[in-house]
């Protein structure tokens, strides 16, 4: 009996020393996946000085946006062997880039974030790693190599300053998982947004999500940022809404039909319970470096703000990209270092996506309801509909003045507009302006 009792001392002493230590307390205010409006936040255009405290300072202006989810692009190290400066590039997962700052900076970020009821997420880059990330020479069999034994970029990417990892290498598998869970004990976070989902095979994620799942204190936010069905029937809470982006694209620059809409919001959903997500956007650092900014894309100011409320209120949780929001006139380039945002611009934009984003915190229609659509190829109309409340949204997405014929279910009804308060009687029908939408509640 001594002896059992003296080993199970031993035994408990021996796990505590390899037991990761929580700092701070674990955030009890996540928000259901549902009810998630993401700010999705690029350090290096932020602010002139691109680093965590220039964040934390404007946390209250995010807050105020209506935003509850904020997203922090990579935060580690970047490689400088075979370098474009991505920050998607990284040279140590367990290591924050010193042009950010310091952990004791991020630590401060995250707990600022929690006091204001802000949930704060991760970037997590799992297909590929720096030429100089230690693992290249500690570790080569946890990459992919050719026939002459060289590790290989991503294949079929054009990704020449990344090296690929090799996911049928059990010892690799084990570590990354190890890596995720140290960023939670080790700065409070809230999750991860997982960049190019489609690389990692799905038993991988299905690996990582459990072991994720086994942290009972925390309550994670996971975003897979690729097209997969599979990724919902293994377990993240977001899917990445490229389709969406694409079609709404199309829809603008192109006069495809709105119906594509109605496509994709049945496509997207497959294998979804009820509270997983389509995330939606209008712009990204991926889109905004590439194809440019919404206004270029969605017809001018108005145009691009009707996109939005598309992505906001029809079948998604929405995410905004930061710059966005003061309407930042120009693209901010890849690597992200040339452009910094101007937060003084355009107060009458911030004020009107606070305006979309905060009803739809308040509504449990757009954020819950059952959604009916009432489509047509030029006029995106819906309602949500959640016990007692209905809203009724319409959007012009062409550049001339449209006559929409209300269904017979909505001719003829009185409704409140959503967002100035005003009282409307609808008829049998409803003429709309260029680019304009209106938003409707019972």
């Amino acid at each position: 009996m001594i002896i059992k009792y003296a080993l199970s001392i031993i035994l408990l002493f021996t796990s505590s020393l390899y037991a990761q230590t929580q700092y701070g307390k674990p955030f009890k205010h996540v928000p259901d996946t549902r009810d998630g409006i993401i700010y999705q936040v690029n350090m290096r255009a932020f602010s002139p000085t691109h680093d965590f405290k220039s964040v934390t300072k404007r946390l209250g202006n995010i807050k105020d946006l209506g935003a509850n989810i904020i997203y922090l692009m990579p935060i580690y190290p970047v490689g400088v062997l075979k370098t474009s400066n991505s920050p998607y590039c990284v040279k140590d997962y367990r290591g924050i880039n010193a042009e950010f700052g310091t952990l004791t900076d991020l630590r401060e970020l995250i707990d600022s974030a929690h006091s204001k009821r802000l949930t704060v997420i991760l970037d997590w880059v799992a297909n590929h790693t720096a030429w100089d990330n230690e693992w290249i020479t500690t570790h080569k069999d946890w990459y992919l190599q050719d026939s002459a034994g060289n590790i290989v970029d991503p294949p079929g990417r054009g990704w020449k300053d990344v090296a690929q990892l090799n996911f049928a290498n059990q010892e690799l598998r084990k570590q990354m998982i190890s890596d995720l869970k140290y960023w939670v004990y080790t700065a409070n976070i809230d999750g991860y947004r997982m960049d190019f989902t489609d690389g990692p095979p799905i038993d991988f994620w299905k690996q990582a999500i459990d072991s994720l799942r086994k942290i009972k204190t925390h309550k994670l936010i996971l975003m897979a940022e690729g097209r997969k069905p599979e990724n919902y029937s293994i377990g993240f809470d977001y899917n990445f809404g490229f389709s969406f982006f694409g079609d709404i694209k199309n829809i603008y620059e192109h006069d495809s039909t709105v119906l594509l809409i109605d496509k994709v919001n049945v496509k997207d959903y497959i294998n979804a319970n009820e509270k997983q997500q389509m995330i939606r956007y209008t712009t990204n650092h991926d889109v905004n470096s590439s194809d440019g900014i919404p206004e270029d894309l969605f017809g001018g100011r108005k145009g691009a703000m009707t996109a939005f409320v598309i992505a906001a209120y029809m079948k998604s949780v929405p995410m905004v990209y930061n710059g966005q929001e003061v309407s930042t006139p120009y693209k901010i380039p890849f690597p992200f270092t040339a452009a910094k945002i101007d937060w003084t611009l355009n107060p009458d934009v911030t004020k009107e996506y606070k305006t979309i984003l905060n009803f739809r915190n308040k509504s449990k229609a757009i954020q819950r309801g059952e959604l009916t659509s009432y489509d047509t190829k030029d006029i995106c109309a819906f309602t949500k509909k959640a016990k007692k409340e209905k809203v009724f949204v319409l959007c012009n997405v062409r550049n001339n003045v449209i006559n929409y014929t209300l269904p017979l279910s909505l001719a003829n009804t009185k409704w409140t507009n959503a967002m100035t308060g005003e009282k409307i009687s609808l008829n049998a029908q409803v003429t709309l302006e260029p680019y304009s939408y209106m938003i409707l509640k019972n």
